[in-house]
């Protein structure tokens, strides 16, 4: 099973940069970006299931890392939050329902010069729901992931990344993966070892990562 993600990375590097510029109070900016990478499709992803359009989903990515630029020192400041995934979970469901309640004032502008004036609904005080929560959680790992699988692959041997990418992700057997890439089983198990061992050791690193920002 592959667990690389299809978005259109390609529009987010103006927005990136943009996003960093905003950002210039905070000193670290390797970080940031880091972070940016580790997390904008995570965020992308649950703003877009939630019925945003691609663009609202946009404003949610730079809006959430905003916030928690703006929020991290509160954050570890304040064992009451809860842990990271926890409190970036409640930052980015707040800018989606921010999002959702501009859509809802130009609708009720809209209405209001049909002559309908229904009050708009209270967002903020509707409660998350299971289905929202498992939804993150799924989405927090695909993402994680995914973001190591992309760091790990740059950093061993191609030959090893080919092994672990036949024989774990895309589930072949031994035999075959042995007999394609011209090496022994002995060296796929090793190679799964090793690229395994590493990948483990790199989602620790990014789910630990937003106690280490600037």
């Amino acid at each position: 099973m592959s667990y690389k993600m299809s978005f259109p990375a390609e529009d987010f590097i103006p927005t990136r940069y943009s996003l960093l510029s905003r950002l210039k109070n905070w000193d670290d900016q390797d970080s940031w970006k880091d972070f940016f990478d580790t997390y904008w499709r995570l965020i992308y992803a649950i703003a877009l299931k939630s019925g945003l359009t691609d663009t609202e989903a946009q404003e949610v990515v730079q809006e959430t890392i905003i916030s928690v630029a703006k929020n991290i020192q509160k954050f570890r400041h304040d064992p009451s939050l809860g842990s990271f995934k926890g409190w970036l979970r409640n930052l980015t469901r707040w800018r989606i329902l921010d999002q959702i309640r501009k859509r809802t004032d130009l609708q009720l502008g809209a209405g209001n010069l049909a002559g309908k004036t229904d009050p708009p609904p209270d967002l903020a005080s509707i409660p998350s729901t299971s289905e929202e929560e498992s939804v993150w959680e799924n989405e927090w790992r695909v993402n994680l992931m995914a973001v190591a699988l992309e760091n790990i692959r740059k950093q061993v041997k191609e030959e090893y990344y080919q092994m672990f990418d036949l024989y774990v992700l895309k589930q072949w057997p031994v035999a075959k993966v042995a007999h394609t890439l011209g090496t022994n089983a002995a060296r796929v198990y090793l190679a799964k070892f090793r690229v395994s061992a590493l990948i483990k050791k790199e989602i620790h690193r990014l789910e630990n990562q937003g106690n280490h920002l600037s």
